[in-house]
């Protein structure tokens, strides 16, 4: 079985969203194996966010990301990267369609309700990052 790691970012937390957002990820048959709710610092998010840490844009996407408490989650499931992906829709809110997650609920680039892995390394080193081995549960 597939596991991909997910963060309930803080607008989807600012506007009482986990429930419903967690009830998608459910409806569609995947399992949560691992949750923990947390808020944030700048050593983890430079980690997270390494790959643009450098770039002009990226204190903005700190601020936001640390502004309040978040929800990272790992689910379970046959195929559930890609189909976690296909759910949220693309990551501009902007352009996702009515019945994905960010066409329902985000706002735009950053305001897009979830972080989902965009890959199986991904996962796997985002899990790491964000779990320790026993407190993922399969």
């Amino acid at each position: 079985m597939e596991k991909t790691f997910i963060i309930l970012k803080p607008d989807c937390m600012e506007q009482g969203l986990a429930g419903k957002v967690l009830q998608r990820f459910e409806s569609e048959g995947f399992s949560i194996v691992a949750t923990k709710m947390a808020r944030l610092e700048s050593p983890i998010l430079r980690e997270h966010y390494a790959h643009v840490a450098d770039l002009p844009f990226f204190p903005e996407i700190e601020a936001f990301m640390s502004s309040r408490s978040v929800i990272m989650v790992a689910l379970q499931g046959d195929n559930v990267i890609q189909r976690v992906r296909d759910l949220l829709g693309p990551t501009d809110s902007k352009k996702a369609p009515t019945g994905t997650i960010r066409g329902d609920f985000g706002t735009d680039m950053m305001r897009n309700v979830v972080h989902a892995s965009d890959g199986p390394e991904t996962a796997a080193a985002e899990l790491k990052r964000f779990f320790k081995d026993y407190e993922i549960f399969v």
